[in-house]
């Protein structure tokens, strides 16, 4: 099996569990969930949604940057979010971020989310 590599960066959340912000294997790097929590504070970005969802996407893009690549390299999304009634103001959001062509994608309702979020990501990058 290909060495495992730990991504660590301190533009992203700190893990705060049993986990690594990302893990790459090979070209392949597994990228941990993302909440909408601003680095510098460990503490939510506020309740709006749509503030939500934008830091979680920068989130996303620091650790994919500290892996050596770029949201554009994400080859699986996973969206899960608490309301699924917000999934068009998602795919807005999304527009910001991603360009053609898209990554695969899959949005879950979830009942709740770590430390009271309503959105969260992870995915899998091919570098």
């Amino acid at each position: 099996m290909a060495e495992k590599i730990i991504i660590a960066t301190d533009k992203a959340p700190a893990a705060i569990g049993t986990y690594s912000q990302a893990v790459k294997v090979g070209a392949t790097v597994y990228l941990s969930g993302q909440i909408p929590l601003v680095p510098a504070t460990m503490t939510l970005v506020g309740e709006d949604f749509e503030a939500q969802v934008v830091q979680v996407f920068d989130n996303l893009k620091a650790v994919c940057e500290a892996a050596g690549g770029s949201l554009a390299d994400i080859a699986k999304l996973n969206i899960f979010l608490t309301d699924l009634s917000h999934f068009a103001k998602v795919n807005e959001i999304m527009g910001r971020y991603f360009q053609q062509p898209y990554p695969a994608r899959a949005a879950i309702g979830v009942k709740e989310l770590p430390k009271g979020a309503q959105v969260e990501m992870d995915g899998v990058m091919e570098l």
